[in-house]
């Protein structure tokens, strides 16, 4: 939308589309209308609740449809009633008792909310919205996995000068450097995938004081349970105020802001490798990259990419560091930002389409490779002091020093530097063959370890 403020909005709204039924203001009055409904039906279960009687399947159909068919017109009913109580949960209960007014459940109205503080409708609500959310996400994760680990493996031997302090240093190859990213990635990936999203029905204060003061026979933590477990598939915390504490939030947070953290460090690494031409960029017809200089195929998918998980962690790290700190039992500060929760994974989603994009268009460029390689013939110095030290030569690392630091290095100089040392033959010989293009030591067998 043109008018939108935020680009997610308006200019990315294309790239983020599936994530409005994970985090839009629809996403939570669904899922808090889901929440009460099956509240309900749990209450109704309950045999030691006998006033809140036994519903016929018919019924329990009519509850389940409700959350089946609620449609942005639906949620548009709840956000006219919430104008009236200015209270956005009340306003969820107001309208259930209005879908089932006339029916026979009329007589159940008292029992939607029973003993509930709002918190334990929105604790379960947002957790469902993570889920979701994690749904939409985890396998374009998957899916940028998948890529830099099939161009490692496609450019396994292909080797290439390291630079450490941006400087040159010992030979590895593309396909090792993206296997170290492809590693990195998955393994903070199964770090997302361990994180237990957590919930709470236990009332004002969480210790069920309410349910108990109705129902002082029921089972409430099992009951509870068979709610959080059983229909939604979170995990019950008892150990809470009012508010479920939101650890396990912060810790998804981090981790997620932790896999945003190495997809940056790809893309500038990525972007470092445009710049010294060791990969080029396919063209796209029609596309142009500056507005003066007509040459110019700008990495700028990585770029955008790099700005788009800047954004998302900067909201990941502020929900991390403020979400697990309440005054007391409870303050409302957490309500207002976990509303930007879905702003966090809308700029992750489109950095990883970005990335996607800008993987799929490189091309990698073996003859630059081969030129820097040629060119560096003085990290042979490395290889040569070993060997040397291996032999019991004297002071082998301040030699080498002495004839690279500094100075122009040519395959002839470090020829004629290697036959004049007093090495066993093999060693010699093994030193005469080596290149910088060849000293890759098990680059390509590491990558062949990649998952």
């Amino acid at each position: 939308m043109i008018t939108a403020i935020s680009p997610i909005d308006g200019r990315y709204n294309s790239k983020v589309a599936e994530l409005t039924e994970c985090f839009s203001e629809y996403a939570l009055l669904k899922n808090r209308v889901k929440v009460e409904v099956m509240w309900l039906i749990a209450l109704c279960a309950e045999t030691a609740i006998p006033e809140c009687r036994t519903l016929t399947a018919a019924e329990e159909q009519i509850l389940r449809q409700i959350v089946v068919n609620f449609t942005p017109t639906e949620a548009e009913k709840i956000k006219q009633i919430e104008a009236v109580t200015n209270h956005d949960v009340k306003a969820v209960e107001y309208y259930l008792k209005e879908q089932i007014a006339g029916t026979s459940l009329e007589v159940l109205s008292e029992f939607i909310h029973f003993a509930c503080t709002s918190e334990d409708i929105n604790n379960l609500s947002h957790a469902l919205m993570l889920k979701d959310g994690l749904t939409a996400l985890i396998p374009l994760q998957q899916e940028l996995i998948q890529f830099v680990s099939r161009l490692a493996k496609e450019f396994r031997d292909v080797p290439m000068l390291a630079r450490t302090h941006g400087q040159t240093a010992s030979p590895t190859t593309i396909g090792k450097e993206l296997a170290v990213f492809a590693a990195r990635l998955q393994k903070q990936s199964q770090k997302i995938a361990e994180v237990e999203l957590l919930g709470k029905l236990n009332g004002a204060v969480g210790h069920f004081n309410a349910h108990l003061s109705a129902y002082p026979q029921v089972d409430w933590i099992a009951l509870t349970k068979g709610v959080i477990e059983g229909e939604l598939k979170l995990t019950q915390n008892l150990f809470t105020t009012q508010i479920e504490p939101h650890d396990y939030m912060a810790e998804l947070f981090d981790a997620m802001a932790r896999w945003n953290t190495i997809l940056n460090d790809l893309n500038r690494d990525i972007w470092a490798y445009v710049s010294m031409a060791y990969f080029g960029q396919k063209t796209v017809k029609g596309e142009i990259g500056s507005s003066t200089m007509p040459h110019k195929v700008n990495p700028i998918d990585f770029e955008n990419s790099e700005g788009n998980c800047g954004l998302a962690n900067a909201i990941f790290q502020h929900l991390s560091s403020k979400l697990p700190i309440s005054r007391l039992q409870r303050d409302l500060t957490d309500s207002t930002v976990l509303r930007n929760m879905g702003v966090g994974f809308g700029y992750s989603m489109i950095a990883y389409r970005s990335t996607l994009k800008g993987l799929g268009k490189l091309k990698l460029n073996e003859q630059n490779l081969a030129k820097d390689l040629d060119n560096a013939w003085e990290i042979m110095a490395e290889p040569i002091q070993t060997v040397m030290r291996k032999a019991g030569i004297e002071k082998p690392y301040e030699k080498l020093k002495e004839l690279t630091r500094g100075q122009q290095i040519d395959s002839e100089t470090i020829r004629n530097f290697i036959e004049g040392l007093e090495l066993e033959t093999a060693d010699k010989q093994r030193l005469l063959e080596m290149t910088p293009a060849s000293y890759i030591g098990m680059a390509a067998k590491i990558v062949d370890l990649l998952d």
